[in-house]
């Protein structure tokens, strides 16, 4: 139980400033080459103490100044450094600067290996070479991760294509490196789980003025939903979810021509309905008008066959033709 707290809990990993240790060494190979000097121009002279000073300054430049550089980390901002110790973590290095540590730390992390293109910085140096983010630091910029498209079943079975995207970045090293194997495959593999739990609760649409959620009218809460399922599955490995939205939706290929045509009629029965709707109050306010006016009496007869014929005009698909009646009315 110990062991697990201490994984868990990031540490700020001890370090002095490397600019000083720097110099410091720098000095010291420089006052060793003098000795060595003073060494063999001693023992020429036939004196014995010329040893002492050789074989320091020998000891100094061949494994103690190497030793005090082996320990000099360099970090831009937004890096960390996790370290450890024969085995025990030691701490995390943070902050931009120039440090100096244990130099018998080495850094881990399980991810740096991770060549998949879909989880990329999101503040990203163009033209960076392979070889320049191949190493141990562990980003702490906002990230993005962009999974490939997937075909899902939605509520009512329907087989839907969607794609999401998730930014991201890490907020505890210590559970990033030590509670999960690889963070960032960890990361593509739960996006992927959520997808399908959410997407399998709600239709891809529903019709107009249905108070039900759908995937393609309520976006909104279907990607804070996301989010938090998200979330809930990556705390383990110290990540945090900034954003998750849906980038691509649409219906699989064997039944989008059915469902276009579905929603081409119901969007003919939308428009004919709202045509009818506008041609009855047309109708009705002619009717009243020619009352109010008095400019013809028409019999119940009449009104009906009046009715029919401005229905007809209004409702139809193509220009009227008028008749001209040059007779009575009767």
């Amino acid at each position: 139980m110990k062991n697990k707290k201490a994984v868990s809990v990031e540490i700020p990993a001890k370090a002095a400033s490397g600019m000083t240790v720097l110099i410091i060494n720098l000095l010291l190979m420089i006052t060793s080459v003098v000795g060595v000097i003073i060494g063999i121009t001693r023992l020429e002279k036939g004196d014995s103490s010329g040893t002492v000073f050789l074989v320091s300054g020998m000891i100094y430049l061949a494994l103690i100044c190497w030793f005090l550089f082996a320990g000099l980390r360099v970090l831009k901002p937004n890096e960390a450094l996790v370290l450890t110790l024969f085995g025990k973590y030691y701490g995390t290095l943070k902050g931009d600067g120039f440090f100096w540590v244990n130099p018998f730390v080495s850094a881990v992390n399980p991810a740096f290996n991770t060549t998949t293109a879909t989880v990329t910085e999101k503040v990203a140096a163009p033209g960076a070479s392979a070889a320049g983010l191949n190493n141990k630091k562990i980003s702490l910029k906002s990230m993005t991760l962009s999974n490939e498209q997937q075909k899902i079943n939605d509520l009512l079975g329907n087989p839907v294509i969607i794609g999401i995207n998730v930014i991201w970045r890490v907020t505890n090293t210590a559970k990033a490196v030590f509670c999960v194997d690889n963070y960032k495959e960890y990361l593509s593999i739960q996006c992927d789980s959520a997808l399908r739990n959410i997407i399998r609760l709600y239709p891809y649409d529903v019709s107009d003025g249905d108070n039900e959620k759908s995937l393609r009218g309520s976006s909104q809460e279907i990607a804070d939903k996301l989010k938090d399922e998200i979330q809930a599955k990556v705390d383990i490995a110290g990540l945090e979810i900034i954003e998750a939205r849906i980038t691509h939706l649409s219906y699989a290929q064997e039944i989008a021509a059915i469902m276009l045509q579905r929603q081409q009629a119901s969007a003919i029965v939308d428009a004919r309905k709202m045509i009818v709707d506008g041609a009855v109050g047309m109708v009705e306010m002619a009717l009243g008008k020619l009352n109010e006016k008095q400019i013809v009496n028409l019999d119940e007869e009449r009104k009906a066959a009046m009715v029919s014929n401005l229905l007809v005009v209004l409702c139809g698909n193509r220009d009227a033709q008028p008749v001209v009646n040059s007779g009575s009315l009767y």
